[in-house]
């Protein structure tokens, strides 16, 4: 990867929240499943009884990594597909105990979609309130559990923010709730499509019935993902037409995918704790640049101290006083690549909901840029986005209608 993002070709990338490149040593393990081995698992001849092996051998090593059992693992698309298949597939399973359902208004497209589709049905949505820094009051959530709540759906850690929940806590405190009740409500979900490279995935530490994580977000091939599924919980498939999954999500596997998601989740989980570090310094020597010699920015998430709450490669800045549209195309004309917040929105011009949702003014959120940071960055790509991010809000700032008499 360093031949494409070298300081020759100038394409600085700081997007990694929205998608990484695919390791070159995963990208060589995957190729023998475009052209040799390529027949349907399904199939009983040789061939694709080494396939499905194999597709069984991915399960079992991410399963090591979550510390669960291979029967929990399933395969999707991407995290959407799985974030639909836990929210869609309890809700419809379990209605006759109740439609109440618990979540907050910074979780992704991926899981607040499904959500209005559901309110439209007749289930009631309750979104907890968050800070300023994105994290939810663990007593908001214990005081809005009831008897026909049915699911409790919140993100390990927040895609425009960096702001990581406490998911361990969540998890007892619904555990508590079971006990008390003496039932199996709610249901525990949360979206991990952020948490991949970084933070643990000990399902059993976690305490929670549902995950969801994303291929393409932890340097593997596009097209994959995974839901864990704890074997006591009961969700309806959503997609019909055929036996795979354990009959939980018909298709034909993408075998490349999927071999090549265990592969990159065994690297990223393996070398976390370095990178961690590697990258938590990168991000804090970004931050002190851009503060150091920008007026008028604003750090949005967590503190950077505040290392139990934050992604270590997360960094979502407003720029005061101009667009982050804007900011960004001109960033974009020296090959540096960002982001506005959610890639999934960027091609809407509203503000960033998540930001809003932490009580952020339009203004603000308007102004802000996210950066992550990841595997093919370097210190040299900080000093190069400096050379040019001054002078551009300057720039912009100039000719921003705010600041013009």
């Amino acid at each position: 990867m360093k031949k494409i993002f070298n300081k020759k070709n100038k394409l600085i990338y700081f997007d990694h929240a929205s998608t990484t490149y695919t390791d070159k040593e995963v990208f060589k393990k995957i190729k023998p499943y475009f052209v040799d081995n390529f027949a349907n698992p399904s199939s009983i001849y040789d061939i694709a009884r080494k396939v499905n092996g194999d597709i069984n051998e991915a399960r079992r090593e991410i399963a090591e990594i979550l510390f669960t059992t291979p029967d929990t693992i399933f395969f999707t698309s991407g995290g959407t597909e799985s974030n639909n298949l836990a929210i869609f597939g309890t809700a419809y399973a379990h209605e006759k105990k109740g439609k109440h359902i618990i979540s907050v208004r910074t979780e992704h497209e991926a899981v607040l979609k499904p959500l209005e589709k559901l309110k439209k049905q007749g289930f009631e949505i309750e979104y907890l309130p968050v800070d300023k820094t994105g994290k939810i009051n663990l007593k908001n959530l214990q005081k809005a559990i009831r008897p026909d709540t049915i699911l409790v759906t919140i993100m390990y850690a927040n895609n425009e923010i960096g702001t990581i929940n406490d998911i361990a806590e969540i998890g007892k405190i619904i555990l508590k709730h079971r006990k008390q009740s003496g039932n199996n409500y709610p249901i525990f979900h949360t979206d991990a499509c952020q948490a991949g490279t970084s933070l643990d995935l000990n399902v059993k530490k976690l305490h929670t019935d549902l995950m969801t994580l994303n291929s393409s977000k932890i340097y593997g091939p596009k097209g994959a993902g995974i839901l864990y599924k704890d074997r006591n919980i009961t969700i309806e498939p959503q997609i019909l037409g055929g036996h795979q999954e354990s009959g939980l999500r018909a298709g034909t596997e993408n075998i490349p995918a999927i071999i090549g998601m265990a592969e990159a989740l065994k690297k990223v989980q393996k070398n976390k704790d370095r990178e961690n570090i590697r990258l938590r310094k990168l991000r804090d020597y970004m931050w002190n640049e851009i503060e150091s010699k920008i007026k008028k920015v604003k750090l949005n998430g967590p503190e950077l101290t505040d290392k139990d709450h934050r992604l270590v490669n997360n960094l979502n800045v407003s720029f005061l006083d101009i667009e982050g549209e804007a900011l960004l195309l001109y960033l974009n004309e020296k090959n540096i690549v960002c982001s506005t917040g959610s890639a999934c929105n960027s091609l809407s011009l509203d503000a960033s909901h998540v930001l809003l949702a932490c009580g952020i003014s339009h203004e603000e959120a308007h102004g802000s840029l996210r950066f992550t940071l990841g595997h093919c960055n370097q210190k040299s790509d900080i000093d190069y986005l400096m050379q040019y991010l001054p002078s551009i809000v300057e720039k912009l700032r100039e000719i921003s209608p705010v600041n013009i008499k």
